[in-house]
């Protein structure tokens, strides 16, 4: 796993030194108007990313890809997260602090790691899942090409029925949308 750069930030691979700083960012409650709660504590989440520096299960089965979102001024604005399966599909999802949306920090980020994981994951198929009410993820995701999953496909990647799954073909060239 390597650092992406992206336009707006530059796409670190996760580590559990990014726990203090992304405690801060992720203790917004802005973020969780939708779904899910803040981190319980600096030190749960330091844990949790130290076993995502795994990369995935023992099996080989999955890669977990993980990145901060660092900005030019030095500051984590977020993460982006992929799970990439053996059959070249990835689940893609995404987290920013509120002060940094409507910026296109967010769509800058996702864009280059739609792209990192084309050119080195040899993914084909991507895959978000999303709260039916997130409008701010599901124009995030339209802006980058994702459209609305067919009725079979979306009952196969969803987990209750208030979410949405958004799917997108990996551009043969390029994801810069």
């Amino acid at each position: 796993m390597r650092t992406v750069a992206a336009s707006r930030c530059t796409l670190e691979p996760l580590v559990a030194a990014h726990a203090h700083e992304m405690f801060q960012v992720l203790s917004d409650p802005a973020i969780y108007e939708f779904e899910n709660a803040p981190p319980p504590s600096e030190e749960w989440l330091r844990l949790r990313y130290g076993r995502l520096e795994s990369r995935g299960p023992a099996d080989g089965t999955q890669r977990w890809l993980n990145w901060v979102v660092r900005l030019a001024d030095g500051r984590l604005a977020g993460y982006v997260q992929a799970t990439v399966l053996a059959d070249g599909t990835s689940y893609v999802a995404y987290e920013l602090g509120s002060r940094f949306w409507r910026q296109g920090i967010g769509s800058s980020a996702v864009r280059a790691v739609l792209e990192e994981l084309r050119c080195h994951y040899q993914v084909h198929r991507y895959v978000a899942v999303l709260k039916a009410r997130n409008f701010r993820s599901q124009a995030l995701l339209e802006k980058l090409g994702f459209s609305a999953a067919a009725a079979q496909e979306e009952a196969r990647h969803r987990d209750s029925p208030d979410e949405r799954v958004m799917v997108k073909a990996a551009d043969a060239g390029t994801d810069a949308a």
